[in-house]
């Protein structure tokens, strides 16, 4: 039992928060890339997006342009009042007049008001998104303001503004700006899962339309996302054991996880390829490892044997071969990695035996390179991020409590639980600029776990 107390004990103590962070948190310059022009480290390439044309765009263009100042690879610029955005005419579907030339008219076609590249470059762009409607489709144009050119152009007939599906889609528009600009995956199209009353939540990145994902009688904990984002796999006690569940976010359907529900079973993790889900079992003899295969609700195997340790938390790599798990064979709960079958077993993330503290909540990034977790220093919980190849770790947070981090689908950004504003919430980190926003201004957030890409015909109503 005292083992069982154990396996819980490191399970609840998840929580942090945080408070707008300082210099220590930052932990390196931004080294984007942009695609045909000249980057200067430490310059991040600069946005302008213009007022949608008509003014019921308005609305998609707030999105927009918050999704990509929260991606944190662009300076966002405020464009000057009044009418010199857009000088002289050409036809839609033409290319912009050539550098020297703006207002130039062109005939055949709609008319509609040109770019004013002087304007752009004077105020240091060097890409500009512009929204129009034609009917019911909403277009999008990547303007490259140093080729004086539409770099790509690109439409979808979005959901009526408020209904189900429209914010999601405007996430999706965003994430093909990204690509169009410097030709990296967005996250703007993804949700982050959390545990919150004891109940299991789903939010937007950017932290809008959080809804109730779990039953509404029973304590949950625990949340999980498939790779395909359209599953979350989480905990629920019932008659004091905790049974797994897998929730379909489309239909909204759940089932219960075979041969689970007889113990405290806890922390599930997705294998990569979604047929397998390993999690952690905590009786009086002990917390262990175990997989199920959920493809076809058979064949527990069990992957550690505790004697006298507790083992849990696993953690998938992306590539399915490895899982960094929790354990407690040296003494103080630390990080290890094993194969996916248990074999090959050993310690992860160094520590000074005495010196360093506790570590848990390992998650794999989804490029493989890295490892985040919490580690207790000087009495409070930090978040620190493990080199896979060179297997060195490095502190990422410092202000408050800091804890259960999960990465973003970009590899680059971390959600974790903080209390630096005086009671935990949830908070996103930029690991490039070290920028920290908070996620959910609600106290109690635990347990944050980040969605990979929603597809387009993922759930609206989880």
């Amino acid at each position: 039992m005292r083992r069982l107390l154990l396996g819980l004990g490191v399970l609840l103590s998840v929580g942090p928060t945080v408070r707008r962070s300082a210099a220590q948190d930052t932990s390196a310059i931004d080294r984007g890339v942009r695609i045909g022009i000249v980057y200067r480290p430490g310059v991040r390439p600069g946005l302008v997006v213009l007022p949608g044309r008509p003014a019921a765009l308005d609305s998609v263009r707030a999105i927009l342009t918050r999704d990509l100042d929260y991606s944190d690879r662009f300076e966002v610029i405020t464009l000057p009042a009044g009418d010199t955005l857009r000088v002289g005419a050409v036809a839609l579907g033409s290319p912009p007049p050539a550098r020297g030339a703006p207002g130039r008219t062109r005939t055949g076609g709609a008319q509609a008001a040109g770019p004013n590249y002087p304007l752009y470059l004077a105020l240091g762009a060097d890409f500009v998104v512009d929204l129009r409607a034609a009917g019911d489709t909403t277009i999008v144009d990547v303007h490259d303001v140093a080729a004086s050119a539409v770099r790509r152009t690109f439409q979808a007939r979005l959901p009526a503004v408020g209904a189900p599906g429209f914010r999601m889609a405007v996430h999706r528009l965003t994430d093909q700006v990204l690509q169009a600009t410097i030709g990296a995956p967005g996250m703007a199209a993804t949700r982050v899962g959390f545990v919150k009353d004891g109940k299991v939540y789903v939010i937007d990145q950017d932290g809008a339309d959080m809804r109730l994902v779990s039953s509404t009688d029973r304590q949950a904990m625990s949340p999980a996302w498939a790779a395909d984002a359209r599953r979350l796999a989480y905990m629920e006690f019932a008659a004091g054991h905790g049974q797994l569940f897998i929730q379909d976010l489309g239909s909204g359907e759940r089932s219960a996880v075979a041969t689970t529900g007889r113990a405290l079973d806890f922390t599930p993790a997705f294998s990569p390829d979604g047929k397998t889900l390993a999690f952690s079992r905590a009786t009086e003899e002990g917390t262990d490892i175990y997989t199920v295969n959920v493809k076809d609700n058979c064949c527990l195997q069990r992957l550690t044997v505790g004697r006298f340790s507790d083992n849990l938390s696993p953690a998938y790599s992306p590539d399915g071969q490895r899982i960094a798990f929790v354990s407690t064979r040296s003494g103080l709960p630390q990080v290890y990695v094993m194969a996916a079958d248990g074999t090959d077993q050993q310690l992860f993330a160094p520590f000074d035996y005495g010196v360093t503290g506790s570590s848990n909540a390992p998650d794999w990034s989804p490029d493989g390179q890295s490892v985040a977790f919490h580690r207790d220093v000087a009495g409070t919980l930090q978040v620190f991020v493990l080199d896979v190849r060179t297997r060195t770790v490095r502190q990422l947070t410092s202000v408050g409590r800091n804890e259960d981090p999960t990465w973003a689908p970009d590899s680059r950004h971390l959600a974790f639980v903080s209390d630096r504003s005086g009671y935990r919430q949830l908070w996103i980190i930029d690991l490039d600029t070290g920028r920290i926003r908070p996620l959910l201004q609600q106290s109690g957030a635990r347990l944050p776990a980040w969605s990979p890409r929603l597809p387009e015909t993922a759930a609206t109503n989880p």
